[in-house]
């Protein structure tokens, strides 16, 4: 039986602190990528024993997969300052401003995602976990069903893999197509926002595909 992937998750925030917990909770091991004198006591106390808190490098660098979850302004800095080449990498981020609400902004690379790809080129980019707000990373659970978690990327085995890792943590993973459609989930995640945020329907919802019975 194949052991699960260590995770790294560079960002403790509110979303990679989320999934963080999510995922340790899950059963994988995780290592949150911090910078040196952040006090991160009561995210590993959430965790649990499944989780430790190292720097930037550290945490990338005994990880099989790694989550950037950080400011997206940071994102690229921190990708080349973790060296991520060979390893599998979500982007969790969107590049949105406000303007009476939620506005598009991507970077000349056409999204995170591609520029992350351009910076690094030896990662293994997959677009993903960004299409909902934290509350979701830390509990996908709707009802009756789950949230979707829409992976866009170019490299199959690497979308393989970090979809398995969606499913065993309670998602729904849902393969959308080349990295290109990564700029497509940036707006997907610009409509939740908007939705969420502006038209009032709060933040504990996600978008689901699903099918007309026969």
């Amino acid at each position: 039986m194949q052991s699960q992937p260590t995770i790294a998750i560079l960002g403790a925030g509110n979303v990679g602190g989320n999934l963080g917990v999510r995922l340790a909770a899950s059963g994988f091991s995780v290592k949150f990528g911090v910078r040196a004198g952040s006090n991160n006591d009561e995210l590993i106390g959430r965790a649990g024993a499944g989780a430790e808190a190292l720097g930037v490098r550290e945490a990338a660098a005994a990880a099989d997969i790694v989550f950037i979850a950080t400011p997206t302004a940071a994102a690229v800095a921190v990708a080349q300052e973790a060296h991520l080449d060979g390893k599998i990498v979500v982007d969790c981020t969107n590049p949105i401003t406000w303007n009476d609400g939620p506005v598009w902004a991507p970077p000349p690379a056409g999204s995170v995602a591609a520029a992350l790809a351009e910076a690094v080129p030896g990662a293994r980019v997959i677009k993903g976990f960004n299409t909902f707000g934290a509350e979701i990373h830390l509990d996908p659970s709707l009802g009756g069903t789950v949230a979707d978690v829409f992976l866009a990327g170019d490299d199959a085995e690497a979308k393989k893999a970090v979809a398995a890792v969606a499913q065993a943590a309670g998602f729904s993973p849902v393969d959308s197509g080349p990295l290109r459609n990564a700029a497509v989930l940036e707006n997907l995640a610009v409509l939740w926002i908007h939705l969420a945020l502006r038209e009032g329907h709060g933040r504990t919802w996600a978008f689901k595909k699903t099918a007309r019975s026969p």
